[in-house]
Formats: C-alpha cells, structure tokens, sequence
C-alpha cells in the first residue's frame, strides 16, 4: 500500500552562476490534495512573494524533505568526467535524497529526451524497489513535484541572495540569455571565479575571447 509519496525536482538548471538546487518532498498520499487547496503549481507560474508565502505551508504538510545544493565546482567536477553529463548528476543526487527519505512511491521531472532510459539509470540507483514515475512536466501535471519545485526555487533565490550580498555584486538573472549576466562574466570572470559554471560554453567562449584578445 502506497502511504508516502515523494516529487523530486529541481531549480537552477541552467544558470551560469550559482547552485543547482535539488529537492525531494514526501507527503502522505491522503495529504496531497492539501497542496492544492494552498495554491501549489510550478513554481515559474507563481510569483516570488507566493512561492516565499507557500514554502512554510509546504514543509507543514510534508512528512520530511531533503535539500541538496550543488554549487558551481560540483557541477564541474561531475561535467569534468567522462561518461557522465547533467541528465546523470540530477538523477545521481535524486537517488541519494530518495535513499534517504525512504517514501513508497516517487515522481521525477524528468531532464532528459529519454524518459526511459532516464527512468532505467534511475531505479538502478535506489536502495529499494518501489514505484517510480518519470515524466516530462512532472512540474506542472504533479501537485507534490509542483510542491518541491516551489521549495527549490525559493531555496536558490536565497542562494543567489547570499552571493549578491557577499560581494556586493549585481549579474542579472544568472541565465546565459542575460545580457547583463554576460557583461558580468566578461568583466568579472577571474574575480569571482568560484560563482561561475566553467563547464558552461558561454564561459568557455568569454574566457577564449578575452585570451585571444590579450595575444593581439
């Protein structure tokens, strides 16, 4: 019998700066329709101040959830070796929070093209065998993968919070697209080198830029 059920997401996927924030959130099957009596939906169709105001609600109706933040250096070192990529390193980290919080059933959003074979790796790396979901929008179509979205989320924009008040910095979003989070990165990439993701080809092609330019 299935009694706790557990979504597993994530929030900074594909940011060049700052953490990759991964979240398992278990909730007893009868409780899940409690998420959306609160509002619970992906977390990129609410707004900052309704993710901050559902995280309490969230965690008071889940039976326990795991947080894990994978910094830039993390991301890299994984990125660095072979035979592994991005799609590896969420399921990785996926297996190791499901491992700990021990539910009955799980949901994944799945990252990659290849529901299956995604699902496949997945299961191979949990401890015991139980019930496992992998869809693409699990996000949006899965109240209890909404609800762990929206504790990513929040859970990264305070990480990116800490980073801009460490240094008294302002980048932008984060994203590759930021015209601002690129001026940034060129002007600040060897000041700050522990915030960015090297792995990442828009860094790879600033610093190439700035080294072409040094040998003029």
């Amino acid at each position: 019998m299935i009694r706790n059920i557990c979504g597993c997401e994530e929030a900074g996927r594909g940011p060049l700066i700052g953490p990759l924030v991964m979240v398992g959130l278990v909730v007893r099957k009868e409780k899940e329709k409690n998420l959306i009596n609160i509002g619970v939906k992906d977390s990129k169709q609410l707004t900052p101040l309704q993710r901050e105001r559902m995280y309490d609600q969230i965690l008071e109706i889940a039976e326990k959830h795991k947080i894990i933040i994978l910094e830039p250096k993390d991301i890299d070192n994984t990125l660095n070796t072979e035979g592994t990529n991005l799609n590896w390193l969420e399921a990785d980290t996926s297996a190791l929070i499901v491992n700990e919080l021990q539910p009955d059933e799980v949901i994944l959003d799945c990252p990659s093209t290849n529901t299956e074979a995604y699902h496949d790796y997945f299961l191979k790396k949990l401890n015991n065998k139980i019930p496992v979901l992998c869809a693409h929008h699990a996000d949006e179509n899965f109240p209890i993968v909404s609800a762990a979205s929206i504790i990513a989320k929040v859970t990264r924009d305070a990480e990116i919070r800490k980073i801009q008040q460490k240094y008294n910095i302002d980048f932008g979003s984060g994203y590759p697209s930021d015209p601002k989070t690129i001026q940034f990165l060129k002007e600040n990439y060897d000041k700050y080198p522990e915030i960015f993701r090297k792995t990442w080809s828009t860094y790879k092609n600033v610093i190439k830029e700035k080294t072409q330019t040094k040998l003029i």
